[in-house]
């Protein structure tokens, strides 16, 4: 694991920290006042000044550090800037570069994990689509582990198998809904589960998640079990409300339609059709609460 801030202390810093020190230089500051001004001693001015430090080649290749190098030079150089105002605005540039610039892409480098994840984001942004996607996949594999240690969860996995999804806050489409890969089975009496939790790789139970979400529902999570009649009334038993839904609809506006009476439906359940298994869908506001209404059941 590497930080950003690691990065840009191993890599932007020197870069930065010795092309300031020359520039400082030729407009006939001493190393002295060069050192006063960066907060370094004179030694280090020395280093940066005779090239005796490692610069990252890609951020000398950036004409925007050039640019921003160029500015505070002169304005240290004449007064008119004040060491507060020029770290004001190298902190600015630092955060600029790493949403998704030069500085994202050296610590991706520095970090491959972070190579999967396709879109810009602000390492720091405490609601980045980053911190949010994991925090679901987290959340899902608690939620897996408690359906993997209730013992009888098999049974209850219908011939399709079962999923178990959670999605983002601001979820609209089936990329927004993470979940297991290809289905949780039951395998000589165990459930199992082939894969960590991804993305975009349940096309059914996210569906159905994201039908009652569009319906009014606030749930971020949905599990889909076999139906029995005694299943619905040990739901029942617990307290959350149950609705029958019509399985050979269309699903949209079969959900719709269940949630018409009210969007706060914790079950909905169809009792099949027509090449149709019958299964029970149960929702909640994650992974694992939804995995311990089942854990109850048995």
């Amino acid at each position: 694991m590497r930080f950003i801030e690691e990065v840009v202390v191993d890599e932007f810093l020197p870069t930065f920290r010795s092309l300031l020190a020359e520039a400082l230089r030729e407009r006939g500051l001493t190393q002295s006042e060069v050192a006063d001004l960066l907060g370094i001693s004179q030694s280090a001015v020395s280093k940066y000044v005779h090239g005796e430090v490692d610069r990252n080649a890609t951020l000398l290749d950036d004409e925007r550090l050039h640019e921003l190098v160029e500015d505070l030079a002169d304005g240290l150089a004449s007064g008119d800037m004040t060491p507060v105002q020029a770290l004001v605005e190298v902190e600015v540039f630092v955060r600029r570069l790493e949403r998704g610039d030069v500085l994202a892409s050296l610590h991706e480098a520095a970090f491959p994990p972070l190579a999967e994840y396709e879109d810009d984001f602000d390492i720091h942004d405490p609601e980045s689509h980053l911190r949010q996607s994991e925090r679901v996949r987290s959340s899902l594999r608690r939620g897996l582990r408690v359906l993997e240690n209730t013992s009888g969860f098999a049974g209850l996995i219908p011939a399709v198998g079962s999923n178990l999804v959670e999605c983002l806050p601001d979820a609209e489409g089936i990329d927004d809904v993470a979940a297991v890969p290809g289905r949780i089975l039951d395998l000589k009496g165990r459930a199992h589960v082939p894969g960590e939790p991804e993305f975009g790789v349940s096309e059914h139970v996210a569906g159905m998640l994201l039908a009652a979400r569009e319906a009014g529902s606030d749930a971020r999570a949905a599990l889909d079990v076999s139906y029995t009649p005694e299943t619905i009334e040990q739901l029942e038993a617990q307290g959350l409300t149950t609705v029958e839904f019509d399985a050979e609809a269309d699903p949209d506006a079969a959900v719709a339609d269940a949630l018409a009476g009210g969007s706060d439906v914790d079950v909905l359940f169809q009792t099949g059709g027509f090449g149709v298994e019958p299964i029970v869908y149960v929702f909640g506001p994650d992974a694992p609460t939804v995995a311990g209404v089942i854990r109850d059941l048995l």
